[in-house]
Order: structure tokens, then sequence, then C-alpha cells
């Protein structure tokens, strides 16, 4: 966070505090029937049959994949404009990341890219949800369906956005969703994995729990698969339920400052504020844009009192990933002009407006 008008930042107050003291006073603070209530409230929201709380996006999208059978050696395609939590994922679990460049117009992931890139040794497909814009999920699947492969969402930034009236998160075997401190709804840390598909589901759940298909004592508990530890506590739990009660006024107003940005700055030569539909129910959890000396406008930005935040660097030039640019042409040259606009949802019209003015100052508008 940076200046006076927040990039982004986290609210918590008293009904949050009153859902961790019942939790606190039952002296249950393990995963348990507070957590159970979150996953279906999430489920719900996305239009899925069943939620699997775990510890975060990363691990929700590392057991999806365990769970549609991904293992040692079998390939993954991952789009090279994530945040590295995606390929790590992918990783965890002995997978080998094979990355893809980017489509210029949504920052998500090529389909013909995706496409070129299967082989005989492609398990999955981890389509994302760059700031809570769907991806082209109807070719994906057209693609992935026709030959047996699993599509597995991140959609750690669309919580509640739609694509062709549908929740993203429902299209693919399961759907990933992070509630990190900087979404619009925070556990602090933690994830829930959304399915319909029941069998699914069930192994999640044994997963994330040491194998046990039901919640056990720790003692003499009948343990028939392998799993591991990935629960979702009360404690957390309490604190998303909190949050949700805010929900639907922080989403309203996340799309109140895209839309302003929209039409304050479509004019202006330099930046281009990438789009969302909001008609269809696409949800943007950030507002972000492509800009022209980039760097240069974050710093007039903060000097001025507006935080905003740079887009990740193309996976394939981090360490464990590298690549050639050539490769990735794309993501090459979006990601260096691409940035995440002040999208708190403490703002108001006033300061959405006013750091379009800078804006406009900036680029001589």
């Amino acid at each position: 966070m940076s200046g006076k008008i927040a990039w982004w930042q986290p609210e918590l107050g008293a009904s949050e505090q009153a859902r961790v003291a019942q939790v606190i006073a039952s002296n249950y603070i393990n995963d348990g029937d507070v957590t159970g209530q979150f996953e279906r409230e999430i489920a719900k929201l996305a239009g899925a049959k069943f939620g699997v709380g775990v510890t975060s996006g990363t691990s929700a999208i590392y057991l999806s994949l365990v769970a549609l059978g991904v293992g040692h050696g079998d390939e993954v395609i991952v789009p090279d404009i994530t945040f590295i939590a995606t390929a790590n994922a992918a990783s965890m679990g002995g997978g080998k990341v094979v990355l893809v460049d980017a489509d210029p117009r949504t920052l998500n992931i090529s389909v013909a890219a995706m496409e070129a890139a299967i082989t005989a040794k492609t398990k999955a497909v981890v389509p994302v949800h760059v700031s809570g814009r769907g991806a082209d999920m109807e070719a994906i699947l057209r693609v992935c369906d026709a030959r047996g492969i699993a599509v597995v969402e991140d959609a750690a930034e669309a919580l509640c956005s739609r694509h062709k009236d549908r929740g993203l998160g429902t299209f693919g075997r399961t759907g990933c969703f992070s509630f990190s401190p900087n979404k619009t709804i925070t556990t602090g840390q933690g994830g829930v994995i959304v399915t319909d598909d029941e069998h699914v589901f069930q192994r999640l759940r044994e997963l994330k729990d040491q194998g046990r298909p039901v919640r056990g004592t720790g003692g003499d508990d009948s343990h028939p698969t392998l799993g591991f530890n990935f629960k979702l506590t009360n404690l957390q739990a309490a604190v998303g339920l909190g949050q949700l009660e805010k929900l639907s006024e922080r989403l309203g107003r996340i799309r109140r400052t895209y839309s302003i940005y929209r039409d304050e700055l479509g004019g202006v030569a330099g930046i281009r504020v990438l789009q969302f539909d909001l008609d269809h129910g696409e949800q943007p959890q950030w507002v972000d844009a492509l800009a022209e000396r980039r760097n240069e406008l974050d710093a007039f930005l903060a000097k001025n009192g507006a935080g905003c935040r740079r887009f990740w660097f193309p996976l394939h030039t981090q360490k464990p990933y590298l690549r050639d640019d050539a490769d990735f042409p794309n993501s090459t040259r979006i990601c260096k002009d691409a940035i995440w606009l002040p999208s708190a949802f403490q703002m108001t019209d006033s300061d959405v407006l006013h750091v379009c003015g800078l804006i406009r100052k900036f680029y001589g508008a």
C-alpha cells in the first residue's frame, strides 16, 4: 500500500470479531461446523453443488490436480500471465509446468497457444481469470474435453464473477478461490474449491484431512487413502462469514470504480483500461490497464498520493520456469505496460475521479 488512496486494503470490524469470539467460546477452533457453513456459502455464490475449505488458493489448485489424477511427470498447461502460485501448485504434485502465451485483449490464456502446447503427456489445463475477467471457457473446454484433459479453474480473482451468465469456477472439474488479504473478502489466508462432481468432492475432503472421508478424532480413525493437512479452521471461516456480510456492497463499489475509470479514461491516449462485460455478470476484482511509460505513471501517482500495483513479471522470466522471450511474444510485450489502478472498495467516486485527473495530467490529456 502506498499513498493516501490505497491500491487495495482489507477491512475487518465488529462482525468478524464477534464471530471469532463465538468460535473461541465454543472451544472448537479446528475445521468444523463454521468451516462447513463458509464452504456452503461460497459454493452457493459460485453456483456449485459442493465446496471444500482449504489453506489457500495455491493448495486449492494443488489438491484439485491430485484429486483428478495428475501425478509426477504429467504436463499441466498454465498461462504465462498469472501469479506464480498457479504454476507452483502444479509443481507441488510433481507435474511438469508447460507455460503458454496470453491473449493480448484480455491477458487471459491464449486458446490457440494452449492447443498448440498439448501433447500426449498433457493431463490438465489451469486457466486463470485475470482480475476477474473470464477466460474463453467454451473454447477451452471444447479443446480439452475432446482430448480427455482435465480443466481446473484458477478463480482466485473471480469471486462472484460470471461468464456468459454462469459463475466462473463452475466450468471446469473444479474451481479454486482465494481469500488472501487482497481479495474482496479475506480469511487472512485460505481458499475454497468448488465442484459439481460428488466423487471429486469426497476425494478432496480426504486429501485435505489426512485421507479421512469424515472428520475424525485424531485417534482410532480410518484412513483408507493418502491425504495431507490442508484444513481451513473455524477461526478463519468465522472471519470469512463476517466478511460476506459486506460482500454485495463491496462488489457494487468495485463495479462503480471500474465504470468511472472506463468512462473517464476512454479517450486518453497512452492508457487503455481493460474491459469487463458487466452486462453479463463479469465482476472486476481490481481494475487493470495497459499504460505507456507505466513505471513513470506508477511513480507519478504514488508521488501524488495514489497507490498502484505493477503486474507480475511473466512466469517464463522467473528462475524456476525460465524460457525464451521469443516463445511468449504477447506476455513479454504486455506485462511491462500492465498495471492495476487504485481499486480499493473503500474508495469514493471523488477518489476515483481524482485518480483519473492525475492520469490525464500525466498523459497531457
